[in-house]
């Protein structure tokens, strides 16, 4: 997190706690940002409890604006990217859908809002005047011994909202505590609801769970809870499924994997997906002849990878990377004995800092051998930009100056150029429109080419 940006939010949410409290208000830090606080842990956002209501601080504060009616949310903004939470303190009543109460109550003191809240690290108030904390549920106390603990009954907490079975796997993960025993119970008896929620929320918590502190224990985390089989089903089949010992000798593909999450080190979202999925191809592969085999599993994977992406509503963008990612991964053990044209292609694809990376943590979680690795990172370097993305010497507009009909032939014409000028087989204009003529006439057929002559059509620069 930025901490200036932090500071700015911090500075913003202090600022509004002390003119509050200049109107008669009582008024506290809550929630996330006191916990991190607590821990050490630079906060990402600063939420402000009052017993101020809405249309009172939408009166306070003109450039705030209502953005949770109903629970009676305001965000106050002090700049570009310099927001705060203001909520007014609440209870709630039952939760119908297993995501919003039904009603909220305003409260006028923070004990009731604290009890309503999903875990006892996350209902502290501090005052950031003077810095003192107000637990009105243990929090405290289960910060120093690393818990996370649902407040009151924990089935309860998280029937109230289906997606809290998420969250106490992210805090665990992130945060490196252990699940207290009735909460993580509760877990698994209920497990089975989080398909209940949105696919965009199960989304966004699994992505957190990813990029944020240890995945690998989030992963484990959401296992042994039973959910992954919920919300991962085709991660959960890899366990047991047994690889060749010569190329794969720590075991099962579950555990390649949960060593690749371990290796990641702060990924964008696109790259841990890859890496989660890379192998998610192999269960239904997998056949034993000469050896343990998996033949096709990256293109299998990919269509698997997609299928999943799409459920769970990601941006076209992230499934298109993620997809490639995996349909990618098994080319690296061919790139020393690719023609230079094909090795090319290879190294443009998009974002290939993450298929790079991708591969690393591949080998190191494998059989630890990076030749390939480091006869990409060589070549890369070796490489400039208009190597790699040669300006095009030739265009279909050229050939269609030259006479000929667009048609599926334009791109096999032009992709042969490409390759032999990727090749350094041809280094002008006039050597690449030989070459297209040449596979132009050959796709089409010699009447074309006839054709051509009759007409006296000829291609500018070729005599």
């Amino acid at each position: 997190m930025d901490k200036s940006l932090s500071s700015a939010r911090a500075i913003l949410a202090t600022g509004l706690i002390a003119a509050l409290r200049a109107r008669g208000h009582e008024a506290y830090l809550v929630g996330g940002c006191v916990r991190d606080r607590l821990l050490g842990i630079t906060p990402k956002d600063f939420d402000v409890a009052t017993d101020a209501l809405p249309d009172q601080v939408l009166q306070y504060f003109p450039e705030a604006r209502l953005v949770g009616a109903q629970f009676g949310v305001v965000l106050v903004s002090g700049g570009e990217s310099i927001q705060v939470e203001v909520a007014t303190f609440r209870s709630e009543a039952a939760y119908s859908d297993g995501r919003r109460p039904d009603t909220v109550r305003f409260e006028s003191q923070p004990v009731r809002d604290a009890r309503r809240r999903d875990f006892t690290i996350n209902a502290l108030f501090q005052d950031p005047l003077s810095g003192e904390v107000f637990d009105y549920v243990g929090g405290q106390a289960d910060l120093e011994a690393k818990l996370i603990r649902a407040i009151g009954n924990p089935e309860k907490r998280f029937e109230e909202d289906h997606l809290r079975l998420l969250r106490a796997i992210r805090f665990a993960a992130r945060l490196g505590f252990s699940i207290e025993s009735g909460t993580f119970s509760a877990i698994q008896r209920v497990a089975h609801q989080i398909t209940r929620i949105s696919p965009e929320r199960i989304r966004d918590e699994l992505v957190r769970i990813l990029s944020e502190g240890e995945p690998r224990r989030g992963f484990e985390l959401l296992d042994s809870s039973d959910l992954l089989a919920h919300v991962a089903p085709e991660i959960k089949a890899c366990q047991g499924v047994q690889q060749p010992p010569e190329y794969h000798p720590e075991g099962d593909v579950w555990t390649h994997v949960m060593l690749m999450l371990e290796g990641m080190r702060n990924p964008v979202p696109s790259l841990a997906l890859g890496v989660l999925f890379h192998d998610v191809g192999k269960p239904p592969t997998f056949r034993i002849a000469d050896r343990i085999r998996f033949d096709g599993h990256a293109e299998v994977g990919a269509d698997m990878t997609r299928d999943w992406l799409r459920r769970l509503r990601f941006s076209n963008e992230d499934v298109e990377q993620v997809t490639s990612l995996v349909a990618n991964h098994m080319r690296f053990k061919d790139v020393q004995q690719m023609r230079l044209g094909t090795l090319k292609r290879f190294l443009r694809l998009p974002h290939f800092d993450q298929h790079l990376e991708l591969h690393r943590l591949d080998c190191l979680s494998s059989n630890g051998r990076l030749d390939s690795y480091d006869f990409v990172r060589a070549k890369l370097n070796e490489l400039d930009r208009e190597e790699l993305r040669p300006a095009p010497l030739v265009t279909g507009h050229d050939l269609i100056r030259a006479g000929y009909t667009p048609g599926q032939a334009f791109g096999e014409a032009l992709s042969a150029v490409e390759t032999a000028q990727l090749e350094g087989e041809i280094q002008t204009r006039e050597e690449a429109l030989v070459l297209a003529r040449k596979t132009l006439d050959r796709v089409l057929g010699d009447s074309a080419k006839v054709d051509k002559i009759s007409s006296g059509t000829s291609i500018p620069g070729i005599q």
